[in-house]
Formats: C-alpha cells, sequence, structure tokens
C-alpha cells in the first residue's frame, strides 16, 4: 500500500510561520508555515491533477481508505484530545466526542460509496433509455472552523472523498495542529498523493487565501462552517464565481418547555445544551422558553445545576467547563450579559468572568431590547423566558434570524410533535437536547443559519453533479 502525500502545503518552508497559542497559559502551543496565496492556488492545482485518478476509484477502494481513517483516528485519540486541550482549552469528555463522532463520520461516507446511485426516467422518444446518473463534482473546497475541530474538520471531507471528488482543506488558524494531523490521518490511511491538501493561513490572510481558491477554475463546491457574518461573505464570493456552497452557519436555539414536560429531563437537556464546550456550538441551547405554570420549578433546578458549573482549567483534571476560546470572545460575551442586567434581567447562576473562563449564566427575564435576546452569544449563557400558551412560544422561538436546531419537551409527544412543526429550523428533537449529531441524518439549517444538508444520502446530493445521459437505437427523423 503506498503511503500518501498529504500536502500540508508549503510545510517545508522555514517562513511565514502560524503560532497559536493557549486560552488557558497564553504560551505558544502550535507552530506550523503559513501558506501564501500562490501555495495555496498550487494545492488546488495538485488536487484538480490527483481528481481523474481518484474519481475513477473502484468505491471499495474508497470505502477501504476510508475505514482505515476512522480506525486511525481513534487510535490517535489521546493525541488529538491532547491537541484539542492545547489548541482551544477543550475538555477531556469535548474531546472524545469529537474522536468517537469524527469516527463514525468517516465509517458512514465509507458506507455510502456504494449508495451513489441513479435511475432511469421513462422517455417520450422511442428507442431511447434515459439515465439520470451521479458523478464526482471534482475539487472540493473545505473551510472547517476552530470549536469542533475534528468532527467539523473530518465531515467537510469524508463525504466528498466517498464520492470522488479531491479535496483543498483550509484549517482553522486556531486549531492548526489539531487540522494537521487529519491530514496525517488521511495519510497513514493510504490516500492517494495530493487527494486531500491541508492549507494554513495567518490570521490576517484568512479571508485573501479563501478568496483565492473559491477564484481557482477547479473548485466546484466549496463547503463552510462558521458564524453568519462569515458566511455571508463566502456565499456572495460563490455567486460571484457560480459556485454551490454549502453553508452550515450561526444558531440561536430555543428550548420549549411545555406543561406537561419531564421537568428533570428538561433541565438535564438544558445544562446539556447551554453549556457543554462552553456554549461554543453552533447547536447550543440559547434561549430556554419555559411555561408559566412550570417555569418557577424548571429555574430553580436549572439554577442549581448550573451553579455546579464552574470553569476550570481542563489541564487540572476532568472537568465540565474550560475556558472560552480567548478572552476576547470571553468579554464579548460577558458585555452581552451585563447589557442584559443592566436593562431589568437577573443573573439567576454563574457571570463569574476571569480571563477567558467564562462560568455557567442564566439570565431570567429576557426583552427584545436586550442585546442578547437576537445575538448569538456562542458561550456558556442561557436566558429563560416565560410563556403563556403555545402560540406564544412558538412566536418567541421563532423571532430571529437564526434556524437551526431546537427542542421541545412534553410528555404528549402529539402535542409537542405539533409545535416542532410550526418551528423554522431545521432540526428539531422532542424530548432530547438540541446538541445532537448522527452522520446519516441530513444536518443544516433554515435562514440565517445557512442552506444545504450534511449526511447520509443529503450529503451525496451536495457533493456531486446530476447528469442526464440517453442512449438511442434506432434511426432518426430530425426536421433538418
Amino acid at each position: 500500500m503506498a503511503r500518501a502525500t498529504v500536502a500540508i502545503v508549503g510545510g517545508q518552508a522555514p517562513a511565514p510561520i502560524l503560532e497559536r497559542v493557549s486560552p488557558v497559559t497564553g504560551d505558544v502551543v502550535s507552530r506550523v508555515h503559513a501558506s501564501s496565496v500562490a501555495e495555496a492556488r498550487h494545492a488546488a492545482n495538485v488536487a484538480a491533477s490527483a481528481f481523474p485518478a481518484w474519481s475513477r476509484t473502484p468505491p471499495a477502494e474508497r470505502r477501504a481508505v476510508l475505514e482505515r481513517a476512522a480506525s486511525i483516528l481513534l487510535s490517535r485519540s489521546q493525541d488529538f484530545a491532547a491537541a484539542i486541550g492545547d489548541e482551544i482549552g477543550g475538555t477531556a469528555d469535548w474531546a472524545d466526542l469529537n474522536c468517537r463522532l469524527a469516527a463514525s463520520i468517516l465509517r458512514e461516507a465509507a458506507a455510502m460509496t456504494t449508495q451513489i446511485g441513479g435511475e432511469v426516467i421513462p422517455s417520450d422518444r422511442a428507442g431511447s433509455l434515459s439515465l439520470a446518473v451521479r458523478r464526482p463534482c471534482g475539487v472540493v473546497l473545505s473551510l472547517a472552523p476552530w470549536n469542533a475541530p475534528l468532527v467539523l474538520g473530518v465531515r467537510g471531507i469524508a463525504m466528498p472523498l466517498a464520492c470522488g471528488n479531491t479535496v483543498v482543506f483550509k484549517a482553522s488558524e486556531l486549531c492548526p495542529r489539531t487540522h494537521a494531523m487529519i491530514g496525517d490521518v488521511f495519510a497513514e490511511a493510504g490516500l492517494p498523493a495530493g487527494v486531500v491538501s491541508v492549507v494554513h493561513n495567518a490570521a490576517d490572510e484568512a479571508s485573501e487565501i479563501a478568496e483565492s481558491l473559491i477564484a481557482h477554475p477547479a473548485v466546484r463546491r466549496v463547503t463552510f462552517t462558521g458564524s453568519t457574518r462569515a458566511g455571508r461573505v463566502v456565499a456572495e464570493l460563490c455567486a460571484r464565481h457560480l459556485k454551490k456552497v454549502l453553508l452550515e452557519l450561526g444558531g440561536k436555539a430555543p428550548l420549549i418547555v411545555l406543561d406537561d414536560a419531564d421537568i428533570d429531563e428538561a433541565v438535564g437537556a438544558a445544562t446539556y445544551g447551554a453549556f457543554f464546550n462552553q456554549g461554543q456550538i453552533c447547536m447550543s441551547t440559547e434561549r430556554v422558553l419555559v411555561h408559566e405554570d412550570v417555569a418557577d420549578a424548571f429555574l430553580e433546578k436549572f439554577a442549581a445545576r448550573a451553579r455546579a458549573l464552574k470553569a476550570g482549567d481542563p489541564r487540572l483534571g476532568r472537568c465540565a467547563l474550560g475556558p472560552m476560546i480567548g478572552e476576547q470572545a470571553a468579554q464579548r460575551v460577558k458585555a452581552m450579559i451585563d447589557d442584559a442586567v443592566a436593562k431589568g434581567a437577573r443573573v439567576v447562576a454563574g457571570g463569574r468572568l476571569d480571563g477567558a473562563f467564562l462560568d455557567a449564566t442564566i439570565l431570567d427575564g429576557l426583552t427584545p431590547s436586550m442585546r442578547i435576546y437576537y445575538e448569538e452569544s456562542f458561550g456558556p449563557v442561557a436566558s429563560v423566558m416565560r410563556f403563556g400558551d403555545v402560540d406564544e412560544a412558538v412566536s418567541i422561538a421563532n423571532d430571529t434570524e437564526y434556524g437551526l436546531a431546537a427542542a421541545v419537551f412534553g410528555r404528549d409527544v402529539t402535542r409537542a410533535l405539533a409545535v416542532a412543526e410550526r418551528l423554522e429550523t431545521g432540526i428539531c428533537h422532542i424530548n432530547a437536547a438540541t446538541i445532537q449529531d448522527e452522520p446519516q441524518m441530513p444536518f443544516g439549517g433554515m435562514k440565517s443559519s445557512g442552506y444545504g444538508r450534511f449526511g447520509g444520502r443529503a450529503g451525496i446530493d451536495e457533493f456531486t453533479e446530476l447528469r442526464w445521459i440517453s442512449i438511442q437505437s434506432g434511426s432518426q427523423d430530425y426536421p433538418l
């Protein structure tokens, strides 16, 4: 088995260097080569050269590479956990979830290699056989964020490879070592040279590198996961160059607690959904809408759970919350909390800020005049709001530009389902947390949370071209 050369583009050059500083210690924890625009474009050229052979590789061989990559990734779980802890301050639980889910994504993509089918479409022409077939589209540019570095990094690579595409993976400057290790996994799995290239960039050159890759003529698909603000820019660039793009952007997930809900279950889901990974997940529960008849009982139990969650240094043992991605991010969230308090909200739990560490925080009494009512906090903050009837709950839940994930809690599942069907989100869970991901499920949002879907057969549709091919038998009678 030939060992692949997954290009950490320009990796032999001595400069320039991208350094990542730990959000916990302030020390430099990673150093990688930062590619120039020319090097980034070279990566796309290499991917284009590798495309013909990889696109013709039999499904069984593509499946084998992806399966090996999953096994290798799991065997390196401790290395990935160390990198995630160093670069983003991720806890042991967060690193473990990233490893397990990323391996599942690879295995699901492996299973999809033999599911890229088509259909025979009846033709009105005698003697004509018409086929709708799916074919690889070419080079896929994957732009991945830092917050779930393994899950979101692997997700932007696995299904494109399964479909026969080659990939240029633009790593996040906030977790360069973690993302570089993904390239190492594919190399060890035997991926042919040039099929995946990893491009690093200095923070102040991210936009220029991304634009040069989007504009590259060999790039035929773009996938971006990140903020809605950045996603708008990517979408505009893709439109300018007529490139199809899959966008998975921000969220403001509501969790609705109906008057017949199991309060303990709802509290558990809200705690996990709001505070896991310091609330730095696109599906994080940001708004908890509780029926007024059960609001006090719910809030008492929710606050007790939150008060027990103190942000700590993940290097010092197993802790539930680590630091946010940096002090600036933590200060931004604290400013939103202070704004809400100044306008009448009450801090029920948490609120303590120490550098990049922000304790799990609950706000009660939110109103539309407060920044945090509409803005995505992307931090460990949950805002509780009371409602009197279902119509009011639905109205509040939909009063946002975002539409990614939601949850509804109620013992009457038929009633809860009726509420879920009225929510303007791409994902909704009944009697479960807003944070859920399974590789075979269609994952994506509505409104400003993006468009397109990762996962299973939906991913096949995103990363292939649908072509019409006809075969005509017999002589034809043309008008000219």
